[in-house]
């Protein structure tokens, strides 16, 4: 389980981690994700409880949530 003061705080500036998420994400999202890798946490998700997600804004104003392994400083 991700320990709570090792994940990123609301707002912050993170860059998602292409070579961990390209697998499971589809094409057009990865294109986007690609083209610029920074992103804002927005929040918290509980996942099927071995972790906690991270919820964050893209650069187009999507959201998504990805796993804290999948995500770096900004």
């Amino acid at each position: 389980m991700a320990e709570t003061k090792l994940l990123p705080k609301i707002g912050s500036k993170v860059k998602i981690n292409i070579n961990k998420v390209k697998d499971r994400l589809p094409a057009k999202l990865i294109d986007q994700i690609s083209s610029n890798p920074r992103v804002i946490t927005t929040g918290y998700k509980m996942t099927d409880g071995r972790s906690i997600g991270i919820t964050v804004r893209l650069q187009n104003g999507q959201e998504n949530w990805f796993f804290p392994e999948e995500i770096e400083k900004g």
